[in-house]
């Protein structure tokens, strides 16, 4: 596949800048959502991987906003996401992927009614400083039926642990995927979209045996 994952980042028209008009022979497009708890790096990872600027709706966070969201580890944030992020990446000539990152925090999940529809799956970022915030938002990805495989970002300075204490904290299925990433790094959070579209595709050749 002529793929803009393996691609020179100017490929399709660059990245981040260039490239704002999809291809005309684009036929069909991928939805994928980018999930996780407050300041785990959905904004981060999405503009790693877009091949236009991406949309963002970050404001400054309020004093009224740090009352009710948790800076323990991150006090150096002064924005968040209140609608949501949203990236491109041409697949091939005929393929285009639309990443949508959805805000963390628990006063937005009314959003992800809309964000849910039609995507055919999800990536669950998580941070192991706070892996005990990502079961609401995995809640969310069951409740709507949604699969999708965590990504554990990487931050300077958190804890490691092996993927079997991983997933036993984060009570994850044996066939739900799980990696590491550093979201800041193209060919890093590539990796991880490259296992959510392979455990995508298992799932549907399963489906139809």
């Amino acid at each position: 596949m002529d793929s803009a994952l393996a691609s020179d980042p100017g490929a399709y028209g660059g990245h981040p800048d260039g490239g704002v008009y999809l291809r005309r022979t684009v036929r069909t497009a991928a939805k994928i959502l980018v999930v996780g708890h407050f300041a785990v790096g959905k904004t981060t990872f999405v503009g790693s991987l877009s091949e236009i600027r991406p949309l963002r709706t970050e404001e400054t966070m309020t004093q009224a906003g740090a009352l009710v969201d948790d800076l323990a580890g991150i006090e150096g944030k002064t924005t968040t996401t209140v609608a949501m992020d949203f990236g491109r990446l041409t697949l091939s000539d005929s393929l285009v992927l639309y990443l949508f990152g959805a805000p963390g925090q628990q006063r937005f999940t009314r959003l992800w009614q809309d964000m849910t529809q039609g995507a055919l799956g999800a990536i669950v970022l998580a941070d192991t400083r706070r892996l005990e915030q990502s079961f609401d938002v995995m809640g969310l990805l069951e409740e709507h039926g949604l699969p999708y495989a965590v990504a554990i970002n990487h931050f300077d300075g958190a804890p490691t642990h092996p993927d079997e204490e991983i997933r036993e904290a984060l009570d994850l299925l044996p066939e739900t995927p799980l990696i590491t990433c550093d979201a800041r790094d193209r060919i890093s959070s590539t990796r991880a979209l490259i296992t959510l579209v392979e455990y995508l595709q298992t799932r549907t050749a399963q489906e139809h045996v």
